[in-house]
């Protein structure tokens, strides 16, 4: 923390102590309902990252001379490959140097430049160019193979393509792995493509993308571990700059992050997810009526809150079920229900399988 932060935080304006003691009586006049500020309060984003189980993948550099291009094959084909116990794949690159295009399927091509982030959540295959129109140098074949050698340690960390001209392009590949079923509000929320503009110097994805670079100069024992871990971060720090950024008038999960009462109505639910909520307990949570709140919230997230939080319960069961380190019956109370049969129903109509089944079909992926 920096001393200027220390400073803020030491001379705290009266009025803003005075607003937070409002808060906390407010949100203390119910005995069943969670002070505000507690330890069990937690911020929506965090919590969906950590159930859809955010793992870094893989994580290499690419050195390009003009004329060069990469084909990327749909994740679903080198997912197997390059992480197989996850069940998806994002795809990103951190531009270092140069410029180059990004073309995705329906999407008109994107010039990106130096300190640019690229996101391509959805797994669609892309195209990386040193020209818009382009034919890639490495086809999606050759990029099947590449994924499996550089799995396989046959290639080095920084790898040169490119047909030897003057035009340079450096930019970084990584791969996470996440959770995709049964419910992934984070990645319904993404659009197709997405383009970051370079950070401000200093700022924390500079110096995330700092740290990163620093660690792949240097061949130190858990290197490897490493990358992959800051890879995660950055990722992390992007899906914060887009919400940041995120226009008005939008709608989606993101956009309900940032609307006070749909926000509040969220962070409540990811805060105690197998509390017996009601519309009319979460709209006074949200000082909100049921109505405006039920509006709001389908308006925005696309669903009625109770619907939502029976589709969380159900992915949070999900995890429980594929980690193998509980029952059935107690994932069942975690998830809100009385008795096991009725969990194993909704879970069915969700899902498609039975919850024994997800966890024979899933357990794997916990590791």
């Amino acid at each position: 923390m920096s001393a200027a932060h220390d400073r803020t935080s030491r001379t705290l304006d009266a009025a803003s102590r005075d607003r937070a003691d409002h808060l906390w009586r407010a949100a203390s006049r119910s005995e069943t309902a969670p002070p505000l500020f507690s330890a069990t309060s937690v911020d929506p984003l965090s919590d969906v990252l950590q159930a859809i189980r955010l793992s870094g993948a893989l994580f290499f550099m690419v050195e390009a001379t003009s004329p060069w291009g990469v084909a990327v094959p749909h994740a679903s084909k080198f997912a197997p490959i390059i992480l197989p116990r996850s069940r998806h794949v994002v795809s990103y690159h951190i531009v270092i140097e140069g410029e180059g295009w990004a073309r995705i399927p329906g999407v008109a091509p994107t010039r990106f430049e130096a300190g640019d982030v690229l996101v391509f959540p959805h797994a669609d295959p892309y195209a990386m160019l040193s020209v818009p129109d382009g034919a890639p140098e490495l086809g999606e074949e050759e990029s099947m193979l590449f994924f499996r050698e550089m799995v396989d340690g046959k290639l080095p960390f920084v790898v040169e393509e490119g047909g030897g001209g003057p035009i340079r392009a450096t930019y970084v590949c990584g791969f996470l792995g996440c959770d995709l079923q049964p419910f992934n509000p984070l990645l319904t929320a993404l659009p197709r493509f997405m383009h970051v503009r370079r950070p401000e110097a200093g700022d924390m994805l500079d110096k995330l993308i700092g740290l990163t670079l620093k660690e792949a100069s240097r061949s130190r024992q858990g290197g490897e571990s490493v990358r992959l871990k800051l890879s995660e971060l950055i990722f992390v720090e992007v899906l914060r700059r887009y919400l940041a950024a995120l226009p008005d008038g939008q709608t989606g999960w993101f956009a309900g992050l940032r609307d006070p009462a749909v926000g509040r109505a969220l962070t409540c639910l990811h805060a105690e997810p197998s509390r017996a909520w009601s519309l009319g307990a979460l709209a006074g949570e949200a000082n909100v009526s049921r109505t405006v709140l039920a509006a709001r919230f389908t308006q925005l997230i696309g669903c009625p809150p109770m619907r939502y939080l029976r589709r969380w319960r159900m992915q949070k069961a999900a995890r429980r079920l594929a980690d193998g380190s509980r029952k059935i019956a107690a994932v069942a109370h975690e998830a809100g229900y009385e008795s096991e049969a009725a969990f194993s129903r909704a879970f069915k109509r969700f899902a498609g399988i039975s919850p024994a089944s997800w966890r024979l079909k899933n357990g794997s992926a916990a590791s």
